[in-house]
């Protein structure tokens, strides 16, 4: 158990290879996650919404999808499962997550979770989590901050305008317009929404009034 947790699961390649046939109900791919630079695969959509929640989460310093298999005796045969992700956070400890609708967490599912949680609290510095559907609106708002997500938003001056203009707690088209021209401002706006270097309630619409402020402020 030591050695595994001192394997860096948030660079492996996938344990296995995702499906892909006619037919097919879920919807696997690849996401483009900015924590890492690289693509992360995923499944179904809940799993790529999963995706977009890791990678906007500030404590997440590493990602990646299907990144080992777990096996074990059971009863009557040997029983095994891969996880859907392996988070490496900030502090260097481990999160290993499964991503499953609330509704279809059959008997033989709980256990392979219930398994690779006693895993995770064997190894001592992972962390087990089974995630379900995310909250609705909360999740509309993130899909929208993510197609900001990349680099190429974060323009330096507009940057500096705009830490300075929520240095107190502005309303999002208030802001964007003393920053400058709202439509040169607003996505380098959204991506900092999306770094948490400006801080907004995500659990309620993302619009004009939301109210906006630098993140230390929303600490404070």
């Amino acid at each position: 158990m030591t050695a595994a947790a001192r394997v860096a699961f948030e660079s492996v390649l996938p344990a296995r290879r995702f499906s892909s046939y006619r037919g097919q109900r879920h919807f696997p791919g690849w996401y483009w996650a900015a924590t890492t630079g690289s693509l992360v695969g995923f499944e179904s959509w809940l799993e790529r919404d999963r995706l977009m929640l890791l990678d906007h989460d500030r404590h997440v310093a590493g990602l990646a999808s299907q990144p080992f298999r777990v096996t074990w005796q059971g009863a009557t045969r040997r029983i095994s499962h891969t996880p859907d992700y392996f988070a490496r956070l900030v502090d260097g400890a481990g999160l290993v997550i499964d991503v499953r609708p609330a509704h279809r967490v059959k008997p033989e599912d709980a256990e392979k979770f219930s398994a690779t949680e006693a895993m995770c609290r064997a190894i001592g510095c992972w962390t087990y989590v089974l995630v379900h559907e995310p909250e609705p609106v909360l999740m509309a708002n993130i899909r929208w901050l993510s197609g900001y997500r990349h680099p190429r938003y974060r323009v330096g001056a507009v940057v500096d305008r705009l830490r300075e203009v929520f240095g107190r707690p502005r309303m999002l088209v208030e802001g964007a317009s003393a920053a400058g021209d709202p439509l040169v401002v607003l996505p380098t706006l959204f991506h900092l929404l999306w770094c948490g270097d400006l801080s907004t309630e995500l659990t309620a619409p993302l619009d004009d009034g939301s109210l906006v402020s630098g993140a230390e402020a929303s600490r404070g």
